[in-house]
């Protein structure tokens, strides 16, 4: 695991569970110990919880006003609980590709295990290829998310600055991601991202609350095709944060541990998406159309300022979540994966972060990008290849017997867990990657139509001198104005 130190191993069965060293001496060791060196059952769930929520708490609302509050929160519930499935079906993977491994003598005590690895020692070389594709494209992505997101909160703080130049600042804040060693070293920063999204989840619930609905409001979604597919792949990507499934695990000291831990993450972030999201969409209804981060609907208190600075800290955090197993693969490919010096380590990794700053200003599009990493990468890295490992990995009869985790009797023993998996290829293949990524391109190519590539402030008020001229015949979400005046909201073009 990177530089960390392990004491012992301690075989369970067939399983070799890590354990961490003895109890610490003196104060620096405890200190390590309570806030760096995270291996336990909680730290995990804190992980899964901060890692799974993140930015797009404040692009559901978003989501919201082009499905509909009915659609919104049935998806919702139905995407946690495929994300959840999902999630678990890689645990089960892990397991069984770590045990088989192990009992070829494999020590793993200072190399850390990734997805594709997994895929690779189940199900051959093309496997791995087409899952190491994936995910790094999805974790790229969702890294370059979290850049614009940073750029569009602290917008709504200091507007002295366009979000370019926000972006760039931010990116090489961000890039100091680079001397956290592995998931085992985010202790202490999970478990302060989630207070942090959990004050801004129900500050948005309390301050759309208090303001009420604006005069004149309309709740009018969903009212096209594209618009309805592309906030809910907007959901699928909220609940398709277990790219970094394996990682998390592999820190925890009894990986086995994990296979609930997912859903008692989602059913948390639950109670945040679910009112903030209701809340500020019954609030400002169709306005959203055309604010894709809730804060620009929200008049500047203290209390947004808060909530905007505890998400700026949040999304460092879960840029290094997204970014770490990133680092792992080039590490692995340039061959110092298992070098001991933090510093070499963190050097080499620096060259990872350039394509994240450099996507993150020619595609500033903050919400829309969401929707399309969904459906072209979400749908595939953490639903549809999982469950299609799944099955291919114990298709025979044999590899059903001697499996290390036999499925439980709720699921229906395998020929339910079968099922399960091929309702997950179909539904997200059909809808997810199919009418999702239809709806999702055509919003995303609009964006370009509509600002252009290397916007230099996306979605920004319009001046007062510009804002008394005839408005742009931009067929999707026209610059956003002051917060309180009702705007087009046609935000795509018709399907």
């Amino acid at each position: 695991m990177g530089s960390e130190k392990v004491g012992e191993t301690v075989i369970v069965g067939n399983y070799v569970e890590m354990k961490p060293e003895g109890k610490p001496n003196g104060m620096k060791s405890k200190f390590s110990k309570l806030f760096w060196h995270g291996g336990s059952v909680y730290d995990a769930w804190f992980s899964c919880a901060s890692n799974q929520v993140a930015q797009v708490l404040l692009t559901l609302p978003y989501s919201f006003s082009q499905l509909g509050m009915l659609s919104g929160i049935l998806l919702q519930l139905f995407y946690g609980l495929l994300g959840s499935w999902t999630a678990y079906i890689i645990s089960i993977l892990y397991v069984e590709y770590r045990t088989r491994k192990e009992r070829e003598k494999v020590d793993f005590r200072n190399h850390v295990i990734q997805w594709f690895e997994v895929l690779d020692g189940l199900l051959g070389k093309h496997w791995r290829n087409v899952g190491l594709a994936f995910n790094c494209t999805f974790l790229l992505f969702g890294s370059v998310i979290q850049l614009i997101a940073c750029a569009s909160n602290i917008y709504y703080i200091n507007d002295n600055l366009d979000k370019r130049t926000w972006t760039y600042i931010f990116g090489a804040c961000c890039a100091t991601t680079v001397f956290i060693p592995s998931f085992h070293n985010y202790r202490i920063w999970s478990f302060l991202g989630l207070l942090m999204t959990t004050y801004t989840a129900w500050y948005l619930t309390v301050a759309s609350l208090l303001h009420g609905q604006v005069e004149g409001v309309r709740h009018s979604g969903p009212t096209k095709l594209v618009l309805y597919f592309t906030g809910a792949t907007n959901i699928l990507y909220t609940f398709g944060g277990h790219a970094v499934t394996v990682e998390i695990m592999h820190a925890m000291w009894k990986p086995q541990k994990f296979k609930a831990i997912y859903l008692m993450a989602t059913l948390y972030v639950m109670t945040l998406t679910l009112p903030s999201a209701a809340a500020v969409y019954w609030a400002f209804g169709d306005m959203l159309l055309n604010h894709s981060n809730a804060f620009s609907l929200l008049p500047r208190t203290p209390f947004r300022d808060m909530a905007v600075i505890l998400m700026l800290i949040h999304q460092f955090i879960t840029f290094g979540f997204a970014c770490t197993p990133l680092y792992f693969v080039w590490e692995k490919a340039i061959g110092i994966h298992e070098c001991k010096s933090l510093c070499k380590r963190a050097a080499a990794r620096l060259p990872v972060v350039i394509p994240i700053w450099f996507l993150a200003i020619i595609f500033p599009f903050f919400g829309p990008i969401n929707s399309t990493v969904g459906s072209l990468l979400v749908s595939f890295t953490v639903y549809i290849i999982p469950a299609l490992a799944h099955i291919f990995t114990f298709r025979s009869a044999t590899a059903r017997e001697n499996a290390v985790d036999q499925p439980p009797k709720y699921f229906g023993r395998w020929v339910g867990a079968f099922t399960i998996n091929v309702f997950i290829v179909v539904w997200v293949l059909i809808v997810g990657f199919g009418f999702g990524g239809w709806a999702s391109m055509i919003n995303f190519i609009d964006q370009i139509d509509t600002f252009g590539l290397f916007t230099k402030c996306y979605q920004c008020p319009v001046p007062a001198v510009a804002a008394s001229s005839p408005p742009p015949s931009h067929g999707l979400n026209v610059t956003a104005a002051a917060p309180l005046h009702h705007h087009p909201f046609n935000h795509t073009r018709s399907p």
